[in-house]
């Protein structure tokens, strides 16, 4: 989740909340790219792999794959591990459980 906007080009996603269901491993990849015109079709954007490993209680934020203009050079990530009364409903979370600066390097954190 991300901040609320009117439009692509407002403001920069950031921070981004990534909430977490436990129970089983999960994985997806975060894309990101100019939000308006067609370069995306010549190569620029970028990827972030992010990974839960349930047994090992971890969660991965991958190295960056791509690169665009006007790229965050860091961004905030805001972890929160839903429970009840946590992370629940369309608002970002008042309280996110862990918050991590991302540069682009793949960083773990433990839950």
């Amino acid at each position: 989740m991300g901040p609320d906007v009117e439009h692509a080009t407002e403001k920069p996603a950031d921070p981004i909340e990534l909430r977490v269901y436990r129970g089983t491993d999960g994985s997806f990849m975060l894309y990101e790219d100019e939000n308006d015109g067609y370069n995306y079709e010549k190569g620029m954007y970028a990827t972030i792999p992010i990974r839960w490993s349930d047994a090992k209680q971890v969660m991965t934020i991958g190295d960056r794959q791509g690169t665009y203009p006007g790229m965050l050079g860091t961004g905030t990530f805001r972890i929160v591990w839903v429970s009840e009364g946590q992370g629940t409903g369309v608002s970002l979370t008042a309280h996110p459980d862990k918050t991590v600066e991302y540069s682009g390097g793949e960083i773990r954190v433990a839950g």
